[in-house]
């Protein structure tokens, strides 16, 4: 029998000791997702995007990754600021 059926499953994350891990990917994940839809929104491609940032391509597919989650609210703000949007971050 599974002890946790009917769990939390941030409960089971927890005791695995990757709660934070997880969720701090499904975020970047989730920032990845809507920054490539603005990105088509706008016809802004990952060339332009790069240009707009002074980033080489490379540097542009590393902030993208959502793997990579060790990224600065003042690179979110530039990101934001390149693509014509204002960064909105909360607590829940």
């Amino acid at each position: 029998m599974n002890p946790h059926t009917g769990g939390n499953f941030d409960d089971f994350l927890e005791e695995d000791g990757i709660l934070e891990e997880v969720s701090a990917k499904a975020h970047k994940r989730l920032l990845s997702m809507q920054l490539a839809d603005i990105m088509r929104e706008k016809h802004i491609t990952a060339n332009i995007l790069a240009q707009r940032l002074n980033a080489s391509p490379f540097q542009l597919e590393q902030l993208l990754d959502p793997e990579n989650t060790a990224m600065t609210i003042e690179s979110l703000e530039h990101i934001a600021h390149a693509v014509g949007k204002k960064l909105h971050i909360e607590f829940a």
